[in-house]
């Protein structure tokens, strides 16, 4: 019942400065709506390259020649190793029983050429296996087979981004495109894929035989990366074991020397690329969340102020009853309710920020409950806080005083 009474006095004494307690809330209006919509946006991020990883492919483990470090939370190679190569491939699928399949990768920027085009894209050289392993489709064409990539024949896979830069449309299949000074007839047209977890464009590459990209085409032995299936999820973890064992055999790699590759599943890039993402929320959180301390500072200002210009009226209540603590009460809710105020509006106007940032810039959001609750509690908590000095000063003012005041 008094705590009724109280928030009617609050709300009340609010009401009677209009303009004073508007101008107050709206530093908690910009700070929880600059929170709910940084968070939005990293919160999009974040499952957005989730989303990316997890189109990786099935049950994927990667093994890089040489070490990769993440550098800005994407992964770069450190080094050049050359000891990676396609009987290391074979070795995996036929000595490491948790591995299902194998695909050989090459790869290296190269010009390309049709007709009056030229372009510079990705040339990809890979098994046949690597549309299934990597979940690429071919939207128009075909993929090369097995007896292709035995025979070396000249042969490409492109991308969408690779056409667009080249000016060529659908109707390119059964065409010829030269890389470098090699001429290749295209058989297949990559279906779109977009940036992958890493930003990489992954339209803007061409896909080739393994063979004819090391023999013909980039003229070495080595390779930059391996594809790996395990037989299903649960045997990713041995799968990576036995390919690491294995490995550092045939790379006669002593006990105590770092590995000359790096083996990782998608469950490892998936947590990276999480750990990243929650610390890139964290980051943009702590910067809209000044605003709200701003907010906050602005609050006290007001309620200072209040107390000062209600001296008589605190002495008043003083002498017909009431307690330090109802004094301290009715303070302390006129701050709690100025923020809540300011809360309920910034959340608002931070759901309808965030959906008007997507649409207009294309980025992607995603509003979290955590994200509103947490805005919703600091506010709360602002009000207690930045309330809670001037409440007791408030409360303390001897009543004689008070009512002597002008």
């Amino acid at each position: 019942m008094r705590l009724l009474k109280g928030l009617r006095i609050a709300l009340a004494a609010l009401t009677a400065n209009r303009l004073r307690a508007i101008l107050a809330i709206l530093g908690i209006v910009v700070g929880v709506a600059a929170v709910i919509v940084m968070m939005a946006v990293g919160e999009g991020a974040r499952r957005e390259v989730l989303g990316k990883i997890q189109a990786l492919g099935t049950n994927l483990i990667i093994v890089s020649a040489g070490q990769v470090k993440n550098v800005a939370g994407r992964p770069q190679a450190v080094g050049s190793v050359t000891t990676l190569d396609l009987r290391d491939a074979r070795a995996i699928l036929d000595e490491c029983s948790a591995v299902a399949r194998v695909v050989p990768v090459q790869s290296r920027r190269m010009a390309v050429k049709s007709g009056t085009g030229t372009t510079n894209s990705t040339v990809v050289g890979a098994g046949e296996e690597f549309a299934a392993v990597r979940q690429f489709r071919a939207g128009a064409g075909r993929f090369f087979d097995a007896d292709e990539v035995l025979g070396a024949q000249r042969v490409a896979v492109v991308g969408q981004t690779v056409l667009t830069n080249l000016d060529l449309r659908g109707g390119v299949v059964g065409e010829t495109i030269r890389i470098g000074n090699v001429p290749f007839e295209v058989i297949g047209i990559l279906e779109r894929k977009g940036l992958n977890y890493a930003g990489v464009d992954e339209d803007d590459q061409i896909v080739i035989p393994i063979s004819t990209a090391l023999r013909r085409l980039f003229n070495v032995t080595h390779l930059n990366s391996l594809y790996l299936q395990s037989r299903d999820e649960r045997s990713m973890a041995l799968a990576s074991a036995q390919v690491t064992e294995l490995l550092r055999e045939r790379h006669r790699i002593k006990p105590g020397l770092a590995d000359d590759f790096m083996v990782q599943t998608q469950g490892e890039i998936l947590a990276t690329a999480q750990e990243t993402g929650q610390t890139f929320s964290l980051l943009l959180g702590s910067v809209a969340g000044i605003s709200l301390l701003v907010g906050g500072i602005g609050i006290l200002a007001l309620m200072v102020i209040s107390v000062r210009e209600r001296t008589r009226e605190i002495g008043v209540r003083r002498a017909v009853g009431a307690r330090q603590h109802d004094i301290l009460l009715q303070f302390v809710m006129e701050a709690t309710a100025l923020s809540l105020l300011g809360g309920v509006a910034g959340i608002a106007i931070g759901l309808a920020g965030g959906v008007a940032l997507s649409y207009a810039t294309g980025w992607p959001t995603a509003v979290s409950p955590l994200a509103i609750a947490l805005a919703f509690g600091v506010s709360a908590a602002i009000g207690v806080f930045f309330g809670a000095y001037p409440a007791r000063r408030a409360a303390r003012l001897d009543p004689i005083v008070a009512l002597r005041a002008e």
